[in-house]
């Protein structure tokens, strides 16, 4: 599991293409056969690739964590985004296709993470974050998340939101997940772009077709960098900064909140002729 600390808005607007990669995008979490974590001090969220084959692969638990097994103080989501698989929590089955999601509560001792067909394996986005109290384990479809397509082909944001992690729909202690899928020929998310102070949020980019990629707008409003993201990469981004992506393609990606409130809706928007 690697760490990472937290960036001032003074060190961002300070940092130079690689600093900014090497603080806030996350890659190669996804490898056959392989569980892999990056623990961010933004609010403590931990995010996580991985992609079981023939064998199940067990949520470990860190060092750094300093608990006897990787729930004892948390929760988790866990969004599939490749073949079909099952997640096992203490010895209960969810079989998860594409696009479902498995939410695991505090207390949880073991988990598992299972591909039905090796040659087609699930990948799965984890991401968790304190918990204080237990809330149950549930599997939502993505037929679950009551889908609402939004935006417009005008506008280059057609797109349809999956909302999983939240007040309406699975519970939660402080953890807010879903997925947005972009239609063809929209290539814009998060326009006009927000902030919220209040929660820390993470993107991860998936669908992302091979050669294309996925411009990662973030940092101040009146003083954005970006990033260049391609397929099944992640980024952090931190309280006080935007999140917008534009893409050479249409292309998905998951959500991820954690912070001082569960409301989906308490964004704090930017104009888009306030951006600089």
């Amino acid at each position: 599991m690697q760490i990472r600390f937290e960036s001032s808005r003074k060190e961002v607007a300070q940092m130079d293409t690689d600093a900014l990669r090497d603080n806030f995008l996350v890659k190669d979490i996804f490898r056959d056969g392989e569980i892999h974590f990056v623990y961010s001090h933004y609010d403590r969220v931990i995010i996580g690739g991985a992609i079981p084959l023939a064998t199940p692969l067990a949520i470990p638990v860190f060092d750094a964590l300093k608990a006897s097994y990787f729930l004892e103080r948390r929760e988790i989501g866990i969004i599939n985004i490749g073949g079909n698989g099952e997640v096992i929590a203490d010895g209960e089955h969810f079989p998860i296709s594409k696009l479902g999601c498995v939410y695991v509560g505090k207390g949880t001792k073991e988990i598992l993470l299972t591909s039905n067909n090796p040659a087609e394996p699930a990948a799965y986005y984890l991401l968790s974050s304190p918990a204080h109290q237990t809330y149950p384990t549930r599997l939502f479809t993505k037929e679950d998340a009551t889908p609402a397509t939004v935006g417009s082909v005008e506008t280059s944001n057609h797109r349809t939101i999956y909302k999983y992690i939240h007040m309406d729909g699975i519970q939660s202690c402080q953890l807010v997940m879903g997925l947005t899928v972009l239609q063809t020929g929209s290539v814009w998310n998060t326009m006009p772009s927000h902030v919220h102070d209040r929660r820390m949020e993470a993107y991860c980019y998936f669908d992302v077709p091979e050669n294309q990629r996925v411009l990662h707008l973030m940092g101040e409003p009146s003083e954005t960098r970006h990033l260049w993201v391609a397929n099944r990469q992640a980024v952090i981004s931190p309280p006080w900064s935007v999140h917008s992506g534009c893409g050479t393609s249409n292309y998905a990606f998951i959500w991820g909140m954690a912070g001082e409130n569960k409301d989906y809706t308490d964004m704090d928007p930017v104009q888009i002729g306030d951006l600089r």
